[in-house]
C-alpha cells in the first residue's frame, strides 16, 4: 500500500501567487499597498487601511523573531515523524506580519530568539519558507 503523499499548497490563487513565486526564488514576499505602505498580510486584493486596489510584491528579509512554538509529539502524518517543532515567527521587515514554519526535532527555542528562513523546496512549483535559529 502506498504512503499517503504530503499535502502541498496550491500555488497559483490570485491572492497568494507572489508569495510562492517569491519562494521558489529563495526570498520572502509579501503584499504591500503602493498608497500607503501597508503591509497585507494575510493578503487582499485592496487595502483595508486606505481603501487602495494598487498593491505589489515586496521581498522583505529572511530575517525573523520567535514569537511562538508548539513541539508536536503525537505523529499525525508519516512525512512528519516526532518529535518536530511548529513555530511562529515575527517579520523583521514587517511589524504585524507573522510566517509559520517547521523545525526538525525539540530546539531549544526562546521567545524573541533571532531566526533567519530557508527554502524547502517540495516540486517544481511548491517551496516553503522554513525557519532556523539565526
Amino acid at each position: 500500500m502506498e504512503a499517503p503523499r504530503r499535502l502541498l499548497p496550491e500555488t497559483d490563487d490570485v491572492d497568494t501567487k507572489g508569495f510562492w513565486e517569491g519562494t521558489r526564488e529563495g526570498e520572502l514576499r509579501l503584499l504591500e499597498c503602493s498608497s500607503c505602505g501597508t503591509i497585507l498580510h494575510m493578503p487582499s486584493a485592496y487595502c483595508h487601511e486606505c481603501g487602495s486596489w494598487d498593491t505589489r510584491w515586496k521581498t522583505i528579509s529572511n530575517l525573523g523573531r520567535v514569537h511562538s512554538w508548539t513541539v508536536v509529539h503525537h505523529q499525525v502524518h508519516p512525512d512528519f515523524p516526532v518529535p518536530y517543532t511548529v513555530v511562529l515567527v515575527d517579520l523583521d521587515d514587517a511589524p504585524g506580519a507573522r510566517l509559520v514554519g517547521y523545525l526538525d526535532g525539540a530546539p531549544v527555542l526562546v521567545c524573541g530568539q533571532a531566526m533567519r528562513a530557508r527554502f524547502e523546496v517540495l516540486s517544481d512549483e511548491v517551496t516553503l519558507a522554513q525557519w532556523d535559529p539565526a
